[in-house]
């Protein structure tokens, strides 16, 4: 499926190289080129984004806009690659730890108890089912699809085994898979129609970013790729994410019945990740201690942040 997925990629790079357009942009001096280039990435957006607030209203823009930046803080994330090319696997864990705990705090603050809330206004005292029955669906929606997608886990990052291109390649695909559930569930969140809960949750979730935005530039650089490149490459991961923002706060602005439902799935997806992936790497190797306190802080500072926005 990866050379499948390679191959047409290539096929429509070619394609586009070929065309009359493409030739004329790339024949432009650098400068003026990426100024073109800015200039059509603003007028799409502004297109886009103005045909979403004609059609579905202020929050919808919001939450897609808040689910960009938390897509793009994976290329934050990646830009210490620019100076390094590797660090320490103590101070990988720890921002691995810090990243669990914000995101098993956003998903209890953020997604979870606001969920069982709607879910009672709608269905009295059965809003603890429908959330529950939701999470279910999303940690079995990564189950099938980590069975069903090739990819590398997260605790193969720092392996030494991990020096290949494929390897790689199949390790950027799981990064995008988990990505795509965490900006639904910005998207969500938003559709609550609560903008200091969204914003919450998209802080949690760009704060999580970062280190998969490192995880991701580092073995790039290591086989030999252009630094800017990998923190592009890193950057693309993490822009699955305003996808899945957009489906999820379209789908629960249009069908509001399907909230609490949708709430439950987006976290038990991200409770899928945090155990699945993020938990078991930060405690490899005897690195645990670290790991966990940084943990509790992440947890403590979504709380902070909680309390500021909420």
């Amino acid at each position: 499926m990866l050379n499948k997925i390679r191959s047409y990629l290539d096929y429509q790079y070619l394609h586009l190289q070929g065309h009359p357009k493409y030739q004329q942009l790339m024949d432009l001096p650098t400068p003026q080129r990426w100024t073109v280039l800015a200039g059509l990435v603003l007028l799409s957006q502004l297109v886009v984004f103005s045909l979403l607030y004609l059609i579905f209203g202020k929050v919808v823009v919001i939450g897609l806009l808040a689910s960009i930046l938390a897509g793009l803080a994976t290329g934050l994330g990646a830009l210490p690659a620019l100076f390094f090319k590797d660090i320490s696997e103590r101070l990988f864990s720890s921002l691995l730890g810090a990243a669990a705990g914000v995101m098993l705090a956003a998903t209890a603050f953020a997604l979870l108890i606001p969920g069982i809330e709607f879910g009672n206004a709608i269905w009295p005292d059965q809003g603890l089912w429908v959330v529950s029955a939701g999470m279910i669906i999303g940690a079995l929606f990564l189950h099938f699809a980590d069975q069903r997608l090739p990819h590398l886990h997260l605790d193969s990052v720092n392996n030494d085994t991990l020096n290949s291109l494929q390897k790689i390649s199949l390790f950027i695909i799981a990064i995008t898979i988990h990505n795509f559930p965490e900006g639904m569930s910005v998207g969500v969140s938003f559709g609550t129609g609560d903008i200091g809960n969204g914003l919450t949750l998209a802080t949690a979730i760009g704060l999580q970013n970062i280190p998969e935005g490192l995880a991701v530039a580092l073995p790039l650089i290591g086989l030999g790729y252009d630094k800017w490149k990998a923190v592009g490459i890193a950057t693309l991961t993490g822009l699955v994410e305003p996808i899945g923002g957009l489906l999820g706060v379209t789908m629960v602005t249009m069908f509001s019945s399907m909230l609490p439902l949708a709430m439950g799935f987006a976290a038990g997806a991200m409770l899928f990740v945090i155990s699945e992936e993020i938990i078991p790497e930060t405690h490899a190797k005897g690195r645990s201690r670290p790991a966990t306190f940084a943990l509790m802080g992440g947890f403590i500072l979504l709380m902070l942040l909680e309390k500021l926005l909420g």
